[in-house]
């Protein structure tokens, strides 16, 4: 088999589906088995039988029950004894609501807190976790949408950090919550709205306004909470 060049950035897909032999191969595999998540590839409370994947991404089982056990700590795959694995049940009406009012009532806060202490760095760090570089990139759409999944987790975790209370950092991160929204539709409008208001919200941080980040970040969780609402009609 040829070898490929050690220098050049892994991919995760090829036309086929298939994982490309990279530097991370267990990384590669759980982003792959992510992306299938996300997108809905792999239902809610489906089974997951590790055999299939083996011959769908044409790997051995040992990065694949890694990625599972992985996937399993964040929420989003249920082992059950003597069954197995199986994707998460999605999240109910009652616990969508629940998340949206606590994460209402936690981030503008914290977002105009976070203004406040803004500096070089960490703005730096922000534009990187934001997303809008690479949005109008082609490619597997199911792969941009679980990419840009982790984004919008990084990015709005990289704000709390920022703000300072790591209480509430812990709270929200202990909920999952960006995966389990995510995983309720897949949808370009999903990602491409989202983009226009994260960048809205950076221009707020990075010019140090806390009442235009706080505004901003209350009309972005109002506008996923109603674009993802029709999941449940």
């Amino acid at each position: 088999m040829q070898q490929r060049n050690q220098t050049a950035a892994p991919e995760v897909f090829d036309t086929s589906g298939f994982i490309q032999r990279a530097n991370s191969l267990a990384g590669s595999v759980y982003e792959a088995i992510f992306a299938q998540l996300m997108s809905l590839k792999i239902a809610p409370g489906a089974r997951i039988t590790v055999d299939n994947l083996v011959k769908e991404l044409n790997v051995s089982q040992t990065p694949i029950r890694e990625a599972l056990g992985r996937l399993e700590g964040e929420g989003l795959v249920i082992k059950t004894h003597l069954i197995g694995f199986s994707a998460a049940p999605q999240i109910t009406r009652r616990r969508f609501d629940e998340l949206y009012q606590l994460r209402l009532l936690l981030e503008p806060d914290s977002a105009a807190r976070a203004a406040t202490a803004m500096d070089e760095g960490k703005l730096a760090s922000l534009r990187a976790a934001a997303g809008l570089m690479g949005r109008r990139e082609g490619g597997d759409e199911r792969l941009r949408y679980s990419t840009f999944a982790r984004q919008d987790a990084m990015f709005h975790d990289k704000i709390l950090e920022i703000a300072g209370n790591e209480l509430i950092r812990e709270t929200l991160n202990h909920q999952h919550t960006h995966f389990h929204i995510f995983r309720l539709m897949f949808h370009s409008r999903v990602t491409e709205e989202a983009l226009d208001e994260h960048e809205a919200l950076l221009g707020a941080l990075e010019a140090g306004d806390s009442s235009a980040a706080e505004r901003a970040m209350r009309e972005h969780l109002e506008h996923s909470r109603d674009r993802l609402l029709p999941a449940f009609d």
